[in-house]
């Protein structure tokens, strides 16, 4: 029994301050966590602050190209085709993009008239992938067709008023983008008396027409759309499926 005594004593004794070890490092590691999140908020604020810079860097070039693009669309407009069949020549993966080298030899083959730092800014942008190739056919979409909201000057003429109700526009298909290029030769030069013949449909001005009568307006100036070229153009402005298409946003895409 004596013997058996300090063993059961020592049992004891050491059950408790095992009992104290494992407790501490619960009310360590509690204690801890508060440090942990603030070391992770001073990692987290190191890029953070180096976020508005990169942005600022990357935003300049695309504003500006704005400006050079307004600048070049007159010409453009009227030989992107050529542009497009050089630049698919040098396009020998059918990838969309040439070397950057080959498209300022383009640009200089059109008289395309741009700085050195113009160049520069245009060549940037459309770099997508960050690989020294030129996404063309980025560049030619965006110079031919006017899809994104203007700034309206007031030294500027308006030549297709705006609609009181924006357009919620649908989704830039491929398909879509490709009927669209494929008229706007036929639009340019005819645009005007076809926005007479518009109105002359719409006897309620509102600005809208059914999609039976848009098509027959199209019909009487020699553009017949296919039923997908139809589907894809109705699908970006008439989302909501209402069954009318606003003929002012239609023609603003290719003259503003």
């Amino acid at each position: 029994m004596p013997s058996s005594a300090p063993s059961v004593t020592g049992s004891a004794t050491s059950t408790k301050p095992a009992t104290c070890a494992v407790q501490k490092p619960r009310v360590r590691s509690h204690l801890e966590r508060p440090k942990t999140s603030s070391s992770l908020q001073v990692q987290k604020s190191i890029p953070a602050s180096r976020r508005p810079q990169t942005t600022a860097t990357c935003s300049a070039p695309v504003l500006n190209c704005e400006t050079i693009e307004n600048k070049i669309r007159k010409n453009i407009q009227h030989t992107w085709r050529g542009i497009l069949k050089a630049c698919k020549e040098k396009d020998v993966g059918n990838l969309g993009e040439i070397p950057v080298s080959d498209f300022l030899d383009i640009a200089e083959k059109f008289n395309l008239d741009l700085s050195e730092g113009e160049i520069n800014q245009i060549t940037t942008k459309y770099d997508l992938k960050k690989n020294r190739r030129f996404a063309y056919y980025d560049f030619l979409q965006n110079c031919i067709l006017l899809l994104k909201p203007q700034e309206s000057s007031l030294l500027r003429r308006v030549i297709i008023q705006k609609p009181q109700k924006p357009m919620s526009p649908g989704p830039q298909t491929p398909l879509f983008l490709s009927a669209m290029l494929r008229i706007q030769p036929q639009i340019l030069h005819c645009w005007r008396p076809m926005k007479r013949t518009f109105k002359s449909y719409d006897e309620g001005r509102t600005g809208l027409l059914h999609i039976a009568d848009f098509r027959q307006v199209l019909h009487e100036y020699s553009i017949n759309l296919t039923e997908e070229e139809l589907f894809n153009i109705l699908e970006y402005y008439d989302k909501n499926l209402s069954s009318k298409i606003s003929y002012n946003d239609f023609l603003r895409a290719f003259i503003q």
